[in-house]
């Protein structure tokens, strides 16, 4: 070779006999004589004695394969030494793709070699010949993985999931197939988690959950993720543990369309997750309704085998706390923007009411609470809708067996949100207008002595709170006028008071007492202004009667209460007579 070197020294096919001459003492092992000859090549090819475009081609090709393999073997300054040889025989600011290529290669050696500056300036070089590579953008991101720069991190991690729903070109020492966008991202995921950033990992994982095709990469993904996630909830503080809860629900809900063992563990992270988020019922309902979700589908998978109890009774405890979750979410909305909540929460309700048919009819469960449950939500929800059935829903509760009292008194007015907002009007509202009072107790009528049924039908210590309750919602204080039949009512509710006080006094607080005594005296008064003494007088003396159920009290206001008493009557006897006199 060196003689057909010598002999066509003036041949422009010089350069491909400079070639295999160089190629010949590479495989006979004569490394230091090989870049002897490259290094002459350099020094041509920058004073005018270029190679061909053939050669060069065949001299880059044999050139970066010598930086592969002593690559591999973990020789990374003689890897860089063969790579910066191809480099030299580029111009400077030539843009092409294999520089690009080039650049990461050495970007790769200054890497191993912890020269993280240089592989910087190296792929600084690579984005500005081929911007749009994937493989730029992961060596940017594994650049950012070393200095710790989380937001770096991010902003190559999102780019590559955008480049990768591109085809991805060829690249050196990587087969290159249809998966390759989704292993760069799968090991910039690794590659996070070995230095220990976990918050990297979960973006490269969320992005490789959201850009592959391979189902089998994204169930592998999906399981890392949501594994990392919850060992970070562990470890966080409550504000960081929703934000974590919220990384981790859309990615939950992706899983158990795969497989019947992602759908079990789906089960229990969303069960788990749900009870983390006690603050946020929107979350809690969310991970509650994915982990009813995932148990339709286990059954649904699992068909042909008997109907499971234990996975029903999972079902049926799920929707649930979903239907609770959404009535108090409900409860903390501006009144505009509760409908929503409510159909929602009934919805979860219809389908818990067939679960547990099904559950029922497999056996008995004498102590489990569902149907009170169901019932409750039921009636808040379709009451808080303005929904007629809310009252075959009372009947419903009315049917039930062994009922407990606290039931009875949440349906009977303690709980002012589950009656009145039914009829679509705010409480306070009913405070400021007595035409809206009418209207409304017009409107529920049934409603209301139904519920006072369930008072008068139980009594238990707190049926002083449901008397007092629904008097002070018929009978609001503060209105300057009252209608007739509204009076009429009221009185009916005094009336059914004073027997169930005659009937169990020792269940019936003083105070209570008082306070029932009050508001009849002061309606009486408010009557006697208003020129209606026939009314005033009979409410003047239906507060009188309930002096006598006063215990400690009675003597002190007989005393009081007599003198006034006698006053009013007085008073209203003249305000008779001067009446008649007029007309």
């Amino acid at each position: 070779m060196k003689r057909v070197c010598q002999h066509f020294e003036s041949s422009p096919d010089l350069g491909t006999a400079l070639v295999l001459h160089i190629e010949l003492l590479l495989q006979r092992g004569k490394e230091l004589l090989g870049k002897q000859k490259i290094e002459d090549i350099i020094t041509g090819h920058h004073t005018g004695k270029q190679l061909t475009p053939q050669a060069l081609t065949s001299l880059h090709v044999m050139l970066w394969d010598k930086a592969s393999k002593h690559f591999e073997a973990g020789n990374y300054s003689e890897a860089l030494q063969w790579y910066n040889y191809s480099l030299s025989f580029f111009k400077a600011g030539q843009m092409e793709p294999n520089s690009a290529k080039l650049q990461r290669n050495r970007a790769s050696c200054f890497l191993q070699l912890k020269q993280v500056e240089k592989a910087k300036e190296a792929i600084k070089e690579a984005e500005r010949c081929d911007p749009d590579s994937i493989f730029t953008q992961f060596y940017v991101y594994k650049i950012a993985v070393q200095e710790n720069n989380v937001e770096r991190a991010a902003e190559a991690v999102n780019a590559m999931g955008l480049l990768s729903k591109s085809p991805v070109a060829s690249e050196d020492r990587l087969l290159v197939s249809k998966s390759a966008a989704s292993n760069l991202l799968s090991l910039a995921a690794q590659i996070a988690l070995e230095n220990e950033q976990q918050e990297t990992a979960l973006k490269a994982l969320q992005s490789l959950c959201e850009n592959s095709k391979d189902d089998a990469q994204v169930l592998t993904a999906l399981r890392c993720l949501v594994r990392l996630v919850l060992s970070t909830i562990e470890k966080s503080s409550d504000e960081t543990r929703n934000v974590n809860l919220d990384v981790l629900l859309p990615y939950l809900k992706m899983a158990p369309s795969f497989c019947l063992c992602v759908s079990v563990c789906i089960l229990v992270t969303a069960w788990n997750s749900a009870l983390q988020c006690e603050s946020s019922p929107d979350k809690m309902r969310d991970f509650f309704v994915l982990s009813y979700q995932a148990s339709a589908l286990i059954r649904f998978l699992s068909q042909l085998c008997p109907p499971n109890r234990t996975l029903l009774m999972g079902q049926k405890t799920c929707l649930l706390m979903a239907a609770a979750a959404s009535l108090e979410l409900c409860r903390k909305s501006p009144h505009s923007v509760q409908t929503e909540e409510l159909t929602q929460a009934l919805e979860h309700i219809q389908i818990c009411w067939e679960v547990w048919k099904t559950l029922k009819a497999s056996g008995n469960f004498p102590k489990d609470p569902t149907d009170t449950l169901l019932l409750l939500y039921e009636f808040e929800a379709r009451a808080k809708l303005n929904d007629p059935k809310v009252e075959t829903v009372l009947e419903s509760v009315l049917e039930l067996e062994h009922i407990e009292t606290k039931v009875l008194e949440t349906i009977a007015g303690n709980n002012h949100r589950l009656t009145w907002p039914a009829a679509g009007i705010p409480v306070t509202t009913l405070h400021e207008n007595t035409h809206d009072i009418s209207l409304t107790i017009h409107s529920h009528k049934a409603l209301i002595k139904n519920a006072f049924r369930l008072c008068d039908w139980f009594l238990c210590p707190h049926l002083s709170k449901c008397v007092h309750s629904l008097i002070k919602l018929s009978l609001p204080s503060g209105v300057s006028e009252v209608e007739a039949h509204v009076l009429e009512e009221v009185w009916d509710y005094y009336e059914e008071a004073l027997s169930i006080i005659a009937a169990a006094p020792d269940d019936f607080p003083e105070t209570e007492t008082l306070w029932l005594l009050t508001r009849a005296w002061n309606t009486g008064i408010l009557l006697y202004s208003l020129a209606q003494y026939p009314e005033a007088e009979k409410w003047c003396g239906l507060a009188m009667s309930f002096v006598r159920h006063l215990g400690s009290l009675q003597e002190s206001y007989e005393t009081q209460m007599s003198g006034l008493y006698s006053e009013v009557l007085d008073r209203l006897d003249k305000a008779k007579r001067n009446h008649i006199m007029e007309e």
